[in-house]
């Protein structure tokens, strides 16, 4: 089973630890920074501010490289480093949103190596143009990585001796003496955060193992190995070469002056001089390797064309992802030097880690079954990693971090509009169930009153195109306020798979309607014993449906069963709204007026009040007008009436009117008809079962309710039996 996690198929190289991960990854960190910088950050913050500077890069590299290992422990890593793996974990959009910036990064990093190489050319030249030595050195190792990444690898051994033999060489060096004399202007020094961003990129280099993840033999044993032998072998190098610095050397302006002091230190200059180009060329050439197959392993996911993801020859080169580099680390090189780059640089690889981070974390912390690496580490581990990595962003520039931050949003909100469909699963799912367990059992321990009351709406509108007017008044009132399930009873022989089919083509309409909803099919002998059933059983621990939406029944022979369910409803202490079906089965449209008709029933009066209040917040019917209505038996009722409705208005604080009419002897509900006629809905409340009420009563009380309201515009019955004083929701 590990053996095949762990293979990569037949495709790539096939490399081993050493060549494919510690090799690229300790000759990135042994680079250009090493040679031409730690001098000048030594000399512009001290040597304990050094220390502190390495041990600080060198900690938050560390902390990655062990979500690293524990990522790259438990399931097989493809191409693409630092993308492939957060794309697997976090999910495509948010891959997508550090895959590209990091490319960029990468091919930023080309740029930066080779300028570095430029300028210590140029140290030995002085009469050579720095560009020109650039752009010459980039079309060289564009056309050696073109050839073979396995040519390039090789090279790297001789690279590596340069290094060795250079270090070997300052070590036992020359004396400080021979700088008594500066020759170069003395630069102005920096602060602690600008001298950081600029040493960063010296521990960058397990990018450069990352992104050859690809091509390794076996990727969860050589990534963790690797990377975590050459963070620590940097961290000791970057240790000793300041003290030793600090110890020959204590005049900082001559720190300052020389960018190539290890030349100066070195009892043989010239091998210094070598290592320089050697260890410059191999981090550019490393980097080489690495932007392609980034960007090849974004095009073999569909979020950039897959023609720039094609591969070439046994280890499938992607050549054309090469040329696009080439082209970005040109203009990095024509753009700016490495003082330049070298900051960039810094945020862009803090972002990546801080995202490898979070993913190790949030995997470790959600712990699901396919969780299972080899190498463990805990959870808070990563997540203090991760947060380092962003407070330090912000530390160096915090506009540069907001707009980097801003870059990646519109990245991740472009793929998701893009609707891409990925083949892999991730940890979204995993960690909102996380989320949603914690708060359940928080809710279960606190729960709602009035001044947290939303809807929670459960509609039984059999198929959606039949009444699709109970799902639009659904969804005005629930509409990013509250839940809303959209359900239907089948017949109770409907096949398993048909029930699933349905569903599925259920929510597809819901969603191309703008409707975010849930949507539950249920099989039962017949619609009424299935919306019971579905009534006492729909939800989980406290979320649970508090308001009921359905249409009236108008069959007789039905009468006592749908009596009975909302004496069930009444029971269940939900709230009930019947709408009824009217000439327009439009409801809800442009809405101008809606007619609240007070009862009463003070509890049903304060619901319709809560139920107006959030239509009046969905689009369609947020400019319409709120009408409170009461009929009164005289008009000498009616002033006081009239003042007490609109000094309740104004205490609760709701944009409405109130009309007060003078019963005129007649049927109530054919004045309710006259004055509600031009109203685009009518709000009624009606009354609970009461205690000791025949069911056969209370069906006799629905039948003859249906009768008087006959002919009204669309209108909705209400009766109000939650636990909830919703007059208290408009209280001060």
């Amino acid at each position: 089973m590990q053996n095949n996690g762990a293979k990569q198929g037949g495709e790539g190289y096939q490399f081993g630890t050493f060549k494919g991960v510690f090799t690229p990854s300790i000759l990135t960190i042994l680079g250009v920074v090493m040679y031409l910088r730690v001098g000048w950050v030594l000399g512009s913050v001290g040597l304990a501010k050094t220390l502190l500077i390495v041990l600080m890069a060198s900690s938050v590299t560390f902390l990655t490289g062990l979500s690293l290992s524990a990522l790259a422990t438990n399931r097989k890593v493809g191409g693409g480093g630092a993308y492939y793996i957060i794309s697997r974990s976090l999910g495509v959009e948010i891959g997508a949103a550090v895959g590209l910036p990091l490319f960029f990064a990468q091919t930023l990093g080309i740029s930066f190596y080779i300028a570095g190489f430029s300028e210590a050319v140029t140290v030995v030249y002085p009469e050579l143009s720095p560009t020109v030595v650039g752009v010459v050195t980039l079309v060289v190792l564009t056309a050696l990585a073109f050839k073979s990444a396995d040519l390039a690898l090789k090279s790297q051994f001789l690279v590596m001796g340069c290094i060795v033999a250079s270090l070997f060489s300052f070590f036992i060096g020359g004396e400080p003496g021979q700088l008594s004399e500066a020759s170069h202007a003395i630069p102005a020094g920096s602060s602690f955060w600008v001298v950081f961003a600029v040493f960063f990129p010296a521990v960058t280099g397990i990018e450069a193992g990352i992104a050859m993840s690809g091509d390794l033999k076996n990727p969860a044993k050589s990534l963790p190995v690797g990377t975590i032998g050459a963070v620590a072998t940097g961290f000791i190098v970057y240790t000793a070469i300041p003290c030793w610095m600090a110890f020959k050397i204590s005049d900082r302006d001559i720190l300052l002056s020389y960018p190539m002091i290890m030349r100066q230190l070195a009892r043989w200059g010239g091998i210094v001089v070598l290592g320089v180009w050697a260890a410059s060329l191999s981090s550019a050439m490393g980097a080489l390797l690495g932007a392609p197959r980034t960007l090849q392993a974004l095009a073999r996911d569909n979020v950039i064309p897959r023609i720039l993801g094609r591969g070439f020859g046994k280890g499938k080169d992607p050549r054309i992802a090469t040329v696009a580099s080439f082209l970005v680390a040109l203009a990095g090189i024509l753009l700016g030097g490495l003082d330049v780059i070298a900051p960039i640089l810094s945020m862009f690889f803090l972002t990546s880690y801080g995202l490898l981070n979070v993913s190790a974390g949030l995997e470790e912390m959600i712990c699901p079954p396919s969780w299972r690496p080899t190498f463990r580490i805990p959870w808070p581990v990563s997540i203090a990693g991760a947060f380092v990595c962003f407070a330090i962003m912000f530390m160096i520039n915090a506009g540069a971090t907001l707009i980097a931050g801003s870059v990646a949003v519109g990245v991740y909100l472009l793929m998701e509009r893009r609707s891409l469909k990925a083949w892999w699963g991730d940890m979204r799912a995993g960690l909102l169930m996380l989320v949603i367990r914690q708060a359940i059992n928080a809710l279960d321990k606190h729960p709602l009153d009035e001044r947290t009351w939303k809807p929670n709406i459960l509609v039984l509108s059999g198929s959606p195109t039949s009444r699709w007017y109970l799902i639009e008044l659904a969804d005005a009132l629930s509409h990013d306020k509250g839940f809303l399930t959209v359900a239907s009873i089948l017949p109770v022989d409907t096949p398993s798979d048909r029930i699933a089919s349905l569903s599925d083509t259920v929510g597809e309409y819901l969603e191309k309607r703008g409707v975010q909803a849930l949507v539950k099919m249920y099989a039962a002998p017949t619609p009424l014993e299935g919306a019971r059933t579905l009534i006492d059983g729909y939800g989980y621990g406290p979320i649970i449906p508090n308001t009921i939406v359905f249409g009236e029944t108008r069959r007789p022979e039905n009468f006592d069963d749908f009596s009975a369910l909302m004496r069930r409803i009444h029971e269940k202490k939900q709230n009930l709204v019947i709408v009824l079906e009217s000439e327009d089965p439009q409801v809800v449209r442009t809405a101008t007026r809606i007619d609240v008709w007070c009862g009463s029933i003070h509890k049903n009066l304060g619901f319709m009040l809560a139920l107006s209040y959030l239509l009046k917040r969905s689009p369609a019917w947020k400019d319409a007008q709120l009408v409170l209505k009461t009929i009164v038996s005289s008009s000498d009722q009616q002033n006081d009436t009239m003042e007490g409705i609109e000094e309740f208005i104004a205490k609760v604080r709701i944009e409405a009117r109130a009309e007060v009419l003078v019963s005129t002897g007649s049927n109530v509900f054919n004045m309710i008809r006259e004055q509600s006629e031009e109203s685009d809905l009518v709000l009624l409340g009606i009354r609970s079962p009461e205690e000791g009420e025949t069911p056969e009563a209370y069906t006799a009380y629905y039948g003859d309710l249906l009768d008087k309201v006959q002919g009204l515009p669309p209108a909705a019955l209400v009766m109000a039996a939650e636990d909830i004083d919703f007059h208290a929701i408009f209280q001060e």
